[in-house]
């Protein structure tokens, strides 16, 4: 079949593509106002994509429109998806021909608030390094995979599951889409508050997705009061994970560093000793509640899962350092919610102690900005030594009430953190341009963040390079 992606530059929307094109489809795309590092990942898939949206982009004999969520893209008005109605071609999302295209395979959902896009590339990772052809899908990138998404010659998938809702029109939770025969559930915190406004409405589809796994099926769980509460929806056995001793898999002196060590300690006093060089407490939980996974199913080997969890980079704009020669580490987390910004500050925290820490900021428009989030404000920045605040997004504003970014900047110091807006990326360049070469930057954002990831790296290691030489 001919599959046309109207969004190709989303995370989900380029993974999707590649298990398509990887099944025997051709596959062209589209965006516009794309930014890295996704449109430059894009750009060299090697399959056609345009940077503008176009009638003249669908190739003669489409079989398939894959449009994506984003408001961006305009939905029933984008120009591309009028041609493609006009033409009498399908429409459709990419979670549902995902779903229909995997229906047949035996697979694994990775859901759960945060930590879902780590465990689903380690996961994958961890097969493929063991030598297990499994498929995959996943939202973000990962130095240790050649690609977000791969069909896999075996006959498991690994589909990381975003609860987020398939589009305006379909109010499901893109996972339930996905027949899991298994599920690794990470987290379960109030997100999405712009389509969820309850705790309740956020929990709902977590209880559906936990029904849709057969007897048969394995629930890999974090112990949580919020997962014990829905645990008994699923049908499935259920496996219990955490850092703390619990009933089931958890870890133990645990010696954080730049290669962090500590003991997987498993059922009937199975131990591993396993390293990773990923930051902070959050990494070595995924880890943990990975390594369940893989051992109870006993897809791999203890040796292969030792191995390929220390050699596993982690992924994009989580935790990743950007810096090469700078004294000054400059790292990108992902902040798109609170749990997950402040996981990303407790563990530069955790791994460096001794540097004072300053954080580059950016408010996501449908979390961070929403009113509500306000008090987020007030305890997310504990620890770091200074803030610094770029205006948020601007898109978005009629679907939820949003603070201005004055009230953000007063929320935040109200809080005692020492914050200052900054309206440009020279802006910011140059108030970090006059360090003391002890601190550490953490750039913390789901968005371009005025293009800083790509612009601040080699400024660093230009203005403070010559003092890790001198060190």
């Amino acid at each position: 079949m001919r599959i046309h992606f109207t969004g190709i530059a989303g995370a989900g929307m380029a993974a999707a593509a590649l298990m398509m094109r990887e099944a025997g489809h051709e596959i062209t795309g589209s965006d516009e106002g794309a930014f890295p590092p996704m449109s430059t990942y894009v750009e060299g898939l090697g399959f056609p994509v345009f940077w503008r949206f176009d009638s003249a982009n669908l190739p003669p004999g489409l079989d398939i429109l894959v449009l994506g969520a984003s408001a961006k893209l305009g939905g029933e008005g984008n120009v591309e998806v009028q041609e493609a109605r006009r033409r009498g071609v399908r429409v459709t999302t990419f979670p549902e021909l995902v779903g229909e295209a995997t229906a047949l395979k035996t697979t694994t959902v990775v859901a759960g608030s945060f930590g879902k896009s780590t465990c689903t590339a380690l996961l994958a990772h961890v097969l493929r390094e063991s030598g297990r052809d499994a498929g995959w899908m996943i939202g973000a990138i990962s130095p240790s995979l050649p690609d977000t998404g791969h069909w896999g010659d075996a006959p498991e998938v690994i589909l990381e599951g975003d609860e987020y809702i398939v589009g305006p029109n379909d109010r499901r939770s893109k996972f339930v889409l996905y027949h899991p025969r298994d599920i690794l559930l990470t987290s379960l915190i109030h997100d999405h508050v712009n389509v969820f406004p309850t705790l309740e409405s956020y929990v709902t589809p977590f209880r559906e997705l936990l029904r849709l796994a057969p007897a048969e099926g394995l629930l890999v769980a974090r112990e949580h009061p919020a997962i014990r509460a829905i645990a008994g929806e699923a049908a499935a056995r259920i496996v219990w994970y955490d850092t703390a001793p619990c009933d089931g898999w958890f870890c133990e002196d645990v010696a954080f560093g730049e290669t962090t060590r500590f003991t997987l300690v498993g059922p009937g006093g199975r131990r591993l000793a396993m390293s990773t060089s990923l930051l902070g407490e959050h990494n070595v939980e995924n880890i943990v509640g990975v390594s369940a996974y893989l051992l109870e199913r006993g897809l791999v080997s203890e040796a292969d899962l030792v191995r390929a969890v220390a050699g596993f980079a982690g992924i994009r704009r989580r935790l990743d350092r950007l810096t090469r020669t700078s004294a000054v580490p400059v790292v990108e987390g992902f902040g798109s919610s609170y749990e997950k910004a402040r996981s990303a500050i407790e563990a530069m925290l955790l791994h460096y102690p001794t540097r004072p820490l300053t954080v580059v900021f950016e408010p996501h428009t449908f979390s961070w900005r929403n009113r509500e989030a306000l008090p987020w404000y007030d305890t997310v920045f504990e620890g770091a030594a200074r803030v610094l605040v770029v205006p948020p997004p601007t898109h978005g504003a009629d679907s939820h009430l949003q603070s201005s970014f004055a009230e953000i900047l007063a929320r935040a110091a109200a809080a005692g953190v020492a914050v200052e807006g900054v309206e440009s990326a020279e802006a910011a360049t140059e108030a970090l341009s006059r360090l003391s070469g002890d601190e550490v930057v953490l750039l913390l954002s789901s968005g371009p963040l005025l293009g800083l990831p790509d612009s601040l790296p080699p400024a660093f290691d230009r203005l403070y390079g010559a003092q890790e030489a001198a060190a």
